[in-house]
């Protein structure tokens, strides 16, 4: 997989793993990798240029602000990109934590500490796999079913089937 054309931003308050990242994907050809250190700088920088993939720490800091940023990207009217490939990274693993950026819209998720090639893997997720967009009510992103059951013969249990 050759990376040496997409534009990527890396969001995290932790400068050392923005270089982590940057070494990882540099390593199989990225090149024009902008780092971020905030929320705010992070929406910003998506709206001054355009950006294939966003890999994205869930924390920043200060909470869930990774999770607020995706909401924004996903919902905001003044969002460059709601279709933009995004991997979350989190510290934590917890069913909550995941269910919440599912929710949110994130296209992959990976726990910290992660493996080089499982941060490949989710990249190559991103690249050649993506799923389509769905919006409902209250969501909007990549749709959630990851593989479709060929067993399965009932209704697709969505509100316009």
């Amino acid at each position: 997989m050759d990376l040496s054309a997409l534009r990527i931003l890396v969001v995290d308050d932790n400068r050392n793993s923005i270089e982590i990242v940057r070494s990882i994907l540099g390593s199989i050809g990225a090149q024009d990798i902008t780092p971020a250190t905030t929320a705010h700088d992070a929406f910003r920088t998506l709206t001054s240029q355009a950006y294939d993939m966003l890999v994205l720490d869930q924390n920043l800091g200060q909470g869930d602000e990774g999770i607020q940023l995706v909401r924004r990207i996903r919902n905001d009217p003044g969002s460059p990109n709601p279709f933009l490939p995004i991997l979350m990274l989190t510290g934590y693993a917890d069913e909550k934590r995941v269910r919440r950026a599912r929710d949110a819209g994130v296209s992959e998720f990976l726990v910290k500490p992660f493996t080089v090639t499982g941060l490949l893997k989710r990249i190559e997720a991103l690249v050649l796999n993506s799923r389509p967009f769905v919006r409902s009510d209250d969501y909007f992103g990549p749709d959630r079913r990851r593989r479709a059951d060929p067993r399965y013969t009932g209704p697709e249990r969505r509100k316009t089937d």
